[in-house]
Order: structure tokens, then sequence, then C-alpha cells
């Protein structure tokens, strides 16, 4: 049974067998356990400071937290959820029983700033230096008479485009991750069903769709997107930087990459603010257009869940519904 479309202000994470759900004022994590029951944990959200809500600037603030918020939970899931117990988990026990002789009950605290380094690191090694050295590359070899510097953000954007299908192409591939994109969909049919006013249940949740305008990869797919345009209209490039520096193309290249690096709160405030359009308004024909490449992607990131893991996402979805909207449980 449903009612009218509704837009509800919940969002969520696929975690280790479970989910976080993200509402205004509560979060809750539900986790699916060895023996087949489920773990749910609520907590109240601390107020929202100004920087989170002021327009532009709050997809800055908002999208490092949610990362940071995203990772512990993460790690939270895999300790309830047995993961690190299994043979898939040894390697990580073992590296995980190191830590705990180290720094005893400072573990979460390391694992999640080790984390989030190597995590940046690579970030920043796959999506920002590899595509500008190739570039740079690809340039010194190329005659004097040839200049390809016009198109060097184009160039660069669609290497990263590239690298990132490919990378979540070749994850997908695997057990877990394919799994957790399985909760990832979970995640999306609940919140889609909610916000078409469904009855929340299994059956229910079940029909509907598993890609959402609003999710996270459309947002990284939408940021990689912009900085072609955003980078192509910065008054700079290698041999720009080279002349004026007086430094080889290689050494401009690290530089002007570091200039982009300096620049990507700009593309996170832009972009967060179009993907809360597309999900405002996701029956506009321009925001159609705008969501659809990211929702394209997401038949990589998501795959139908089963109904345990349905079961699952309710169970994080439900506490979190403001206290009118929470439906009867028997």
């Amino acid at each position: 049974m449903s009612k009218q479309v509704k837009q509800a202000k919940i969002g969520g994470q696929a975690l280790f067998d479970g989910i976080m759900m993200r509402g205004e004022k509560k979060a809750a994590m539900a986790v699916r356990k060895k023996d087949g029951t489920i773990h749910v944990e609520e907590w109240e959200l601390p107020k929202k400071k100004w920087y989170q809500k002021a327009f532009f600037i709050r997809g800055i603030f908002n999208f490092i937290l949610q990362m940071k918020d995203g990772y512990k939970y993460m790690m939270k899931s895999a300790e309830i959820s047995g993961y690190l117990d299994e043979e898939e988990g040894a390697q990580m026990g073992k590296f995980e029983n190191w830590l705990t002789e180290k720094f005893g009950d400072k573990l979460m605290s390391v694992v999640m700033v080790l984390g989030i380094i190597f995590g940046f690191a690579l970030t920043l090694l796959l999506f920002m230096f590899v595509p500008s050295f190739i570039f740079t590359g690809i340039d010194y070899l190329m005659p004097e008479s040839v200049n390809l510097q016009p198109y060097q953000s184009l160039f660069e954007g669609l290497l990263r485009i590239t690298i990132f299908i490919i990378y979540l192409a070749l994850t997908s591939l695997m057990k877990d991750i394919r799994k957790t994109f399985q909760y990832h969909g979970a995640e999306h049919k609940t919140i889609f069903a909610n916000e078409s006013g469904a009855e929340l249940n299994v059956e229910n949740v079940r029909n509907y769709k598993r890609f959402h305008p609003r999710c996270g990869t459309s947002f990284i797919f939408l940021m990689l997107a912009i900085s072609i345009i955003f980078y192509t209209l910065m008054p700079f490039d290698n041999r720009v930087i080279s002349e004026a520096l007086e430094i080889n193309t290689f050494a401009a290249s690290a530089v002007w990459t570091m200039i982009r690096l300096a620049l990507l709160p700009v593309l996170v405030g832009i972009s967060y603010e179009l993907l809360k359009l597309a999900g405002r308004y996701d029956r506009n024909i321009l925001m159609r257009i705008i969501s659809a490449p990211g929702m394209g992607i997401q038949r990589l990131t998501t795959k139908d869940p089963t109904d345990d893991q349905l079961e699952v996402a309710l169970a994080a979805f439900i506490p979190v519904l403001p206290q009118d909207e929470k439906p009867d449980v028997t």
C-alpha cells in the first residue's frame, strides 16, 4: 500500500554484513551476527553546527564527517559480524592482534587513522598523480609543434573516470565486496520504499529500485565529471607553470596536481549541492540527465539483496524514523 511520494532525510551506508542508517536526529547500525541474529545499535546525533548547514561549505564538512563515521562503523561491523574470525579475515586478524599488543585500548583509533591515511594516499595516487603523470609523459614525447595542454583536463578527467569504473568492476568480483554491494542495494530499496510511503516490510521493500540519485557513488562520479569542466576553466596548465617557475614539465605536473588538490574542497561543495538538487527534484529532466551517469555506475556498486539483507536494512532504518512515522511492530 502506497501513499504520496515524500522526501526522506535519511541516508545510509553498507557495512560488513550490515547497514548504518542516519536520520535527522538519530542513527542506527544493524549487523547480522554469525549465529543469525541481528545486532542493532542506536545513538542520538549531535545537533548540527552552522557549517554543516550552510550552503556550499556544508558539503565539505559533511563529506569528511561521513567518511570518518563510515570507516568507524565499518570496522565495528567487521568485529560484530565475526568477519575477522573467518578465513578471509585471518591476515587482518593477525594484524589486529599485533596492533592490540602495541596500542591496547587505543586500537580502534589507531586502525581508523591508519585506514584513513592509507585510503587517502591510495586515492591521491590513483586519481590525482597517475593521470597527471601519464598525460605529462605523453605530452613530453610529442613534437614541440604539438600542444596537448588544452586537452589536459579532459584527458585526465576521462582517465580518472575509467580508473574508477575499472576499480569498481574488479572489486565487485570479490565475494565479500559483492555481499557489501548487496547490502548497499538493500539500503537503497528501503529508502525508496519509505520515500514512496510504502508500508515497511520485506515483501514491500523487495519491489523497489536499488538505484538512488543521492547515492555516494553518484556523488564521486559527479565530482569526477565536474572536475573536467572545472579544471579546464582554470588559467593553468603544465607549460604555464613550467615557464613561470622555470622548472621541467614533470615538476610542473606535480605543482599543478597540488593546486588541483587544494581546489578539491570547492569541487566537493559544488558536487554536494548538485547531488542534493538531483535527489530533491528527481523528476526534473535536467536533474535526471545529471543523475544518469551516477545511476548507471550503481549497477556496479549495488546488487539485488536477499530477504535476510532487507531485514537487516529495515532493522537499521526503522529506529531513525521520526517518532510519528515509526510503524507499529508486533
